[in-house]
């Protein structure tokens, strides 16, 4: 960039910047431009009437802040330690199938991205490049690994085991997928996944049970994640199998239709696990502040779905470093704003309850969005 096209500091620090995406809707707009309607529908979707899904947005848009004033929060910190390392934020990008859809690199170039940026990264057992490879694209980023139990005992031992030589973090076993929903949007095209059509061992997704937990915790030292919990009766029985991290989510709305919102379920998870395990939470995430309000309401970690999707879809692994440096820059803002300069210094005492200005939608976090409707 030339002088004469330099951009003033004091600019810069009001948001604008020489980057192509400045706001994240930006990144949204884009990914709808690169992407047909199948894949479209893949990230934008939820299960038959979307209402759990759009009660993940209005349970975070019926939360207000408190904030304090005159104190010094000229240093805002907004990184976290976790699973022994510095992480920027204290973000997960969650796990999302089929992530080859967006961009060819798939699952290794979010790995990667998350690593360059210093955040943690979730690979779903059903997106490409698969458990090494992806590994080996991202050796230093902070790893963990998701399951959908598709095989008996032996096939979940292997992937225990092939998780903890790969490097990984920590073990999740996803349990809301007993039965998989029924997606509208793709019904009403008649378009079915490939991936989808050669998806096996559903019966045995079917049949799991608590037996499983105890299996992976009476064999591995690995740290396990149950990913699923939606209740404060299903946390003490995780609790009692010895979990490390309970994963409050509803699959982003694409399970369980009519369920409750994440930030609904939160409060009573934290209250069940009293500080026993940690908590990570999904559902609906996609702004600074959303973040900001898990962790005030005690989670340790909060994962980004759909967001990274659009940021994949728009521009690659770039994409996905600038999505986390533009949620890092609002999370700062807002932590400053609220008149705290670390994580640590958040409770519930920040938070208010609140009626939510926006009909909640999936895009309802960006209301200088406007996409043109599909007709099914």
């Amino acid at each position: 960039m030339n002088e004469a096209t330099r951009i003033p500091p004091a600019a810069v620090e009001l948001g604008a910047s020489g980057e192509e995406f400045q706001n994240l809707h930006e990144l949204i707009r884009k990914a709808r431009a690169n992407l047909n309607q199948n894949s479209w529908d893949y990230i934008v979707g939820a299960a038959e009437t979307e209402t759990t899904m759009r009660r993940n947005r209005m349970a975070l848009d019926e939360i207000a802040f408190r904030p304090r004033v005159l104190r010094n929060v000229a240093d805002v910190d907004a990184s976290v330690e976790l699973f022994g390392r510095k992480l920027r934020l204290p973000v997960m990008i969650a796990p999302v199938g089929a992530l080859e859809l967006f961009d060819p690199g798939g699952a290794a170039g979010v790995a990667r991205g998350a690593g360059t940026f210093g955040a943690a990264h979730m690979l779903s057992s059903v997106s490409e490049p698969g458990l090494e490879k992806t590994a080996e694209a991202a050796a230093a980023a902070l790893r963990l690994y998701q399951l959908y139990v598709r095989g008996g005992d032996a096939v979940v031992e292997d992937y225990v085991s092939r998780a903890v030589a790969s490097g990984y973090s920590a073990f999740c076993l996803t349990v809301d997928t007993a039965h998989y929903s029924r997606r509208e949007r793709d019904i009403a095209k008649r378009y079915v996944r490939a991936s989808r059509v050669r998806a096996t061992g559903g019966d045995f997704q079917k049949g799991l049970e608590w037996r499983t937990v105890k299996l992976i915790k009476d064999k591995f030292r690995i740290p396990l994640v149950v990913k699923g919990i939606a209740t404060a009766e299903d946390a003490a029985i995780a609790l009692d199998h010895g979990v490390d991290w309970i994963y409050v989510s509803n699959h982003g709305g694409r399970q369980l239709d009519h369920g409750r919102g994440a930030m609904q379920v939160l409060p009573e998870i934290v209250s069940a696990v009293g500080g026993r395990a940690k908590i990570m939470v999904d559902g609906g995430f996609c702004r600074g502040t959303d973040i900001v309000k898990a962790i005030a309401m005690g989670a340790d970690l909060v994962g980004i779905g759909r967001l990274q999707c659009f940021a994949l879809a728009a521009s690659g692994e770039a994409g996905i470093v600038r999505m986390l440096e533009l949620l890092e820059d609002e999370v700062i803002r807002c932590l400053g704003l609220l008149g705290v300069t670390r994580f640590a210094e958040l409770d519930k005492s920040c938070l208010h309850k609140a009626m939510p200005t926006n009909l909640p939608h999936v895009f309802s976090a960006f209301p200088l969005l406007e996409i043109e409707p599909y007709r099914y």
